[in-house]
């Protein structure tokens, strides 16, 4: 039996929304989870450092909230 996944919003290439919501240049972590899908497919070697590393510059930065001197 297979599995029935809900459906979610994707964009036009097939990645989830959700995946490319947080980065700063969406085409290109867009485009770094398309060739990695890829890769897993034809079964070729992942560098996962720079997949880690890639994945890492494209979060958006946390801002730190200011401590109040009380």
């Amino acid at each position: 039996m297979t599995r029935k996944f809900k459906t979610v919003a994707k964009t036009k290439k097939g990645v989830p929304k959700k995946y490319v919501s947080g980065a700063k240049n969406k085409t290109a972590k867009e485009r770094e989870i398309l060739d990695t899908r890829e890769r897993y497919k034809r079964g070729l070697p992942i560098d996962i450092k720079k997949v880690s590393k890639s994945r890492a510059s494209q979060a958006k930065s946390k801002t730190s909230k200011k401590k109040s001197n009380r």
